[in-house]
């Protein structure tokens, strides 16, 4: 067994089950990932149901709604009633099967649940303890599976976490704003980068030229080609008075449809969180938002539009490490 895999205990006196799980990854990110509805539904739900938040209000007192969505379309609903928030430290709520309308659905336990959050070194832990008012209501959700389901929710946190860690440490370890320009290529980008260094004796800079086959891509992703995971990911190039051009492939294969118009983007990368969102909202109002900003698995608050005068934008955000 890894260090990383769930461990999972019953306490069938005291009414209660216990779950530890280690993520490579700060507090501050695994605390976002369990109280922020857009990123909860990215892992929650086991495979192959998807979460999706109906609405969520992460403070004391307040409530998110959510489904699990099955393979066939079929819905579960659930609430959680949020009691306890400590930032970074401990969440506290009661969590119920429900409607649509978050009204409670009686014939299924009620859970309370304590997450406490703890971090040593870059590694982050999260302990839980969901208690149930009898023993009985223990032993059913027992019965529904809910720890391979749980574990497996767990584990799609997992590798969101450490992919998104690794990446965001590799390309970008400061938050120094800077404006670049972004390219895409259909199948071209290192051909085409290895011209622009020839033409202005540039050279590679980050992580130079980062395959798709060189990284963990996200479960949901379907298997690539060996051909596709040759492809550019990701390259950065610095040419004259320190200009940075950056490029990634966007073949058809991945149903992407590049034309000329769109596969050239201005790209910046404000100093804040904050500040990327407001230049968001500002710069692409009346335009065409093509990719709503959020938490991408690279390590980015990423989005992209094009503006009301056609201009093509991306807004990219990398916490420092």
């Amino acid at each position: 067994m890894t260090k990383r895999e769930a461990v999972f205990s019953k306490d069938m006196k005291n009414r209660k089950l216990t779950v530890l799980r280690t993520f490579d990854a700060p507090v501050e990110q695994v605390w976002r990932a369990w109280t922020e509805g857009e990123m909860l539904d990215k892992w929650w739900a086991p495979k192959p149901y998807s979460a999706e938040t109906k609405t969520m209000n992460f403070k004391e007192g307040g409530m998110w709604l959510y489904c699990m969505v099955g393979p066939q379309g079929d819905r579960t609903w659930c609430r959680v009633d949020y009691k306890t928030i400590v930032p970074h430290q401990l969440i506290t709520n009661v969590n119920s099967f429900s409607d649509e309308s978050g009204n409670i659905n009686s014939d299924f336990p009620v859970m309370s649940w304590k997450n406490e959050f703890s971090q040593t070194g870059s590694e982050t832990t999260v302990a839980v303890e969901i208690t149930f008012a009898k023993e009985a209501d223990l032993e059913k959700i027992v019965e529904m599976r809910f720890q391979e389901g749980f574990a497996s929710g767990l584990s799609n946190l997992d590798h969101y976490l450490s992919t998104q860690f690794k990446i965001r440490k590799e390309l970008k370890v400061d938050n120094t704003a800077r404006v670049t320009t972004y390219l895409n290529f259909n199948g071209k980008t290192e051909e085409a980068l290895n011209f622009y260094k020839e033409v202005f004796k540039g050279e590679f800079t980050g992580v130079g030229l980062r395959r798709f086959g060189d990284i963990e891509l996200p479960a949901a992703m379907p298997p690539l080609s060996d051909t596709d995971k040759k492809l550019i990911i990701h390259g950065e190039l610095t040419i004259m008075a320190g200009h940075v051009i950056m490029a990634t492939d966007a073949p058809e294969s991945m149903g992407f449809k590049i034309e000329f118009g769109n596969n050239m983007h201005i790209n910046l990368e404000p100093a804040s969180r904050e500040e990327t969102k407001s230049i968001f909202d500002k710069l692409s109002a009346g335009g065409v938002i093509t990719m709503p900003l959020e938490d991408m698995f690279w390590g980015a608050y990423f989005g992209s539009f094009t503006d009301k005068y056609g201009i093509n934008w991306m807004l990219n955000y990398q916490a420092s490490n």
